[in-house]
């Protein structure tokens, strides 16, 4: 079994998503968790997670939302988070700093509330840091979380940064691209400090490359890192199902 720990999954980007679901459990992907991240997917993402067994859910709000989030947006994503047995973590949540740093500190703000709600719940946290990492590690290391760095594009050293303050990595599609550096990343942390996930319905995978993609395309990225370490695809199943399971609690889900 691989679980997709990072997908957005919506009416607007797939037509059928019973078919969606269908095909991950061909695939061998039989959990996906999908993130709401944007006010106006919450609620359609947490009506998924109540049709199907096989969602799960994390919540909260992307900075890119940073202008649109109210104080009583926050209360709505706590109570969110608090009253439903799908959703196993708040993200993705952060920093992205890739078209300006203009509203940096409003988008530091809201980062903070966000990570003090999960710290308050409990929960693990699902971080998105794009041009941005001296000032997320800055803001992590405040707090004593445990996550996972979504879609990780970073170099060694910062993913051996995050790695010793006990987060995952991310790693999707990009690391079948033939101008990633990822393998080094992969190489240097190794199979425990992984988690899978395809970022769907962007940055399919090799020989993908430019479609729409689907957590149906996991085992792809996964035999990609089966080759940089030279291990079988299993043992790549094995540890990042395990590292998910643990680190989201899906088992108690």
């Amino acid at each position: 079994m691989f679980i997709d720990t990072h997908c957005h999954l919506s009416s607007n980007d797939y037509e059928d998503i019973d078919l969606v679901i269908l095909e991950n459990k061909e695939h061998g992907v039989d959990k996906i968790i999908v993130s709401g991240c944007e006010k106006n997917s919450v609620e359609e993402s947490v009506q998924l997670a109540n049709k199907y067994s096989e969602i799960y859910l994390t919540l909260g709000y992307h900075p890119s939302e940073v202008d649109d989030i109210s104080d009583d947006d926050l209360l709505d994503l706590k109570n969110k988070l608090q009253h439903s047995s799908s959703i196993v973590g708040v993200g993705e949540i952060g920093l992205d700093y890739h078209y300006g740093k203009e509203n940096s500190e409003k988008q530091k703000n809201l980062f903070r509330r966000q990570l003090d709600i999960a710290k308050e719940l409990g929960l693990p946290v699902v971080i998105h840091s794009r041009d941005a990492a001296e000032d997320t590690i800055d803001i992590l290391r405040q707090y004593s979380l445990r996550g996972v760095i979504h879609c990780f594009s970073g170099s060694t050293e910062t993913a051996n940064i995050y790695v010793k303050m006990g987060y995952k990595l991310g790693i999707g599609g990009v690391v079948t691209f033939q101008n990633s550096n990822l393998y080094k990343v992969v190489q240097n942390v190794g199979i425990d400090n992984i988690v899978l996930e395809t970022d769907s319905p962007y940055l399919a995978p090799v020989p993908y490359r430019g479609t729409k993609n689907s957590s149906k395309n996991i085992p792809i990225i996964a035999q990609k890192i089966a080759d940089i370490l030279d291990i079988s695809l299993e043992q790549v199943e094995k540890c990042t199902t395990k590292n998910a399971i643990e680190l989201f609690d899906l088992n108690n889900h």
